[in-house]
């Protein structure tokens, strides 16, 4: 059975938000968020099941003018076609790349764990497009934010379910898969959570 959320005093970096059925903002229907700041200050994750409909890799690559360090060196159809993803509501030009940690820029990245780190640079751009570095990589525009208190609210609230971090739910499962997934991580299914939502 499923638990209702209560206020929490630890914090959710490195885990996910997973959209109960009782969401009324469209914008998070049935949405997996991973979570990267969470803390006094707030929160801010991003949406890692949702993409931008007809924008692919190459399109901001080519928007960026980012280019091969040699200009022999071609972007595979593989990295070009990749989606990119609608990270959340907020900033949505700006782009994020949650990666493993194996890429570092001038130690421009954020480590949110040992495991997963955030750049926000065009030079990550060009590392996965001509180096095919790092290792495990999403890249999502915009990002989801919460004001001090506001998420712990909407946790009391049961918006949300909270799933522990995962490294094939963030990297390998299918997008299309990713709620389903982040339910079953927690032994629940859509059916049981809307049945548990209805009586809430």
């Amino acid at each position: 059975m499923v638990q209702k959320s209560k206020n929490l005093d630890f914090s959710l970096k490195g885990d996910f938000l997973v959209a109960m059925p009782l969401m009324d903002d469209e914008r998070f229907f049935e949405s997996v968020i991973y979570v990267v700041e969470h803390g006094a200050e707030g929160a801010m994750a991003l949406i890692i099941n949702q993409t931008l409909q007809d924008l692919r890799f190459e399109d901001v690559l080519r928007d960026l003018n980012v280019n091969a360090p040699d200009r022999k060196i071609e972007i595979s159809s593989k990295i070009a076609r990749r989606h990119v993803l609608r990270g959340g509501p907020v900033d949505r030009a700006r782009g994020f790349v949650l990666h493993s940690p194996d890429y570092d820029s001038s130690n421009a990245a954020l480590e949110v764990t040992k495991d997963i780190h955030l750049s926000a640079n065009v030079e990550i751009l060009q590392a996965i497009a001509y180096e095919e570095k790092p290792e495990k990589a999403i890249f999502a525009l915009g990002y989801c934010g919460w004001s001090p208190g506001q998420l712990e609210q909407e946790l009391a609230q049961n918006a949300w379910l909270t799933v522990p971090y995962d490294d094939a739910l963030l990297f390998d499962v299918p997008l299309e898969a990713r709620y389903e997934k982040a339910l079953k991580i927690l032994g629940v299914n859509r059916a049981s959570l809307s049945a548990y939502s209805g009586n809430a």
